[in-house]
């Protein structure tokens, strides 16, 4: 989803300002499946309240500067649904973990262990982030959204775990065969 279709989304869902959108899009369910930074986030912002899809006002705060918080405009939603209504592209998995794999062979069964075993960590940890956003106030969508997340996060998890060892003992005997 560009950045354009996840800034409308997510007014939809309320007010918020740039900040609040790239929290949400670094660590709540949108985390899953977006990468937005906040060099993308905010010049789409503008773009949109130049277009007259969002409006913009700022809001005071105590020892602070004012915060802009942005608002879905009438023409705003109808520009995401229209946008909705195409159907998404498939899934794209561009993983370096997986690129660092392919090339395995070109070093220790040891680095390839500790690659493996990192990104089991790394699972984990997303599994846990995941869980814990299910234990806030969230919708029936966005419930079944970190629901496929947590599926899908298990499966790549399970998946290492349980091949780890076969790839680790097949490497071995092509380096040996090599020497």
């Amino acid at each position: 989803m560009d950045v354009r279709t996840l800034c409308l989304g997510i007014l939809a869902l309320g007010d918020a300002s740039g900040y609040e959108i790239k929290k949400m899009v670094a660590e709540g369910s949108f985390s899953f499946f977006s990468e937005a930074s906040y060099g993308s986030i905010y010049p789409a912002l503008t773009r949109l309240t130049e277009e007259g899809l969002v409006t913009c006002r700022e809001e005071a705060q105590d020892k602070r500067p004012d915060k802009k918080v942005y608002s879905l405009t009438p023409a705003g939603r109808a520009a995401l649904r229209d946008t909705l209504r195409k159907d998404p592209g498939p899934d794209r998995h561009r993983s370096e973990f997986l690129a660092a794999l392919l090339f395995a062979e070109a070093v220790s069964p040891e680095r390839v262990r500790d690659l493996i075993d990192e990104r089991v960590a790394q699972h984990e940890k997303k599994i846990a982030e995941l869980k814990g956003l299910l234990e806030e106030d969230v919708s029936a969508v966005s419930r079944f959204v970190i629901e496929y997340g947590i599926a899908t996060q298990e499966a790549a998890l399970h998946y290492l775990k349980r091949h780890r060892d076969r790839l680790l003992g097949e490497l071995g005997h092509t380096i040996e065969a090599a020497e």
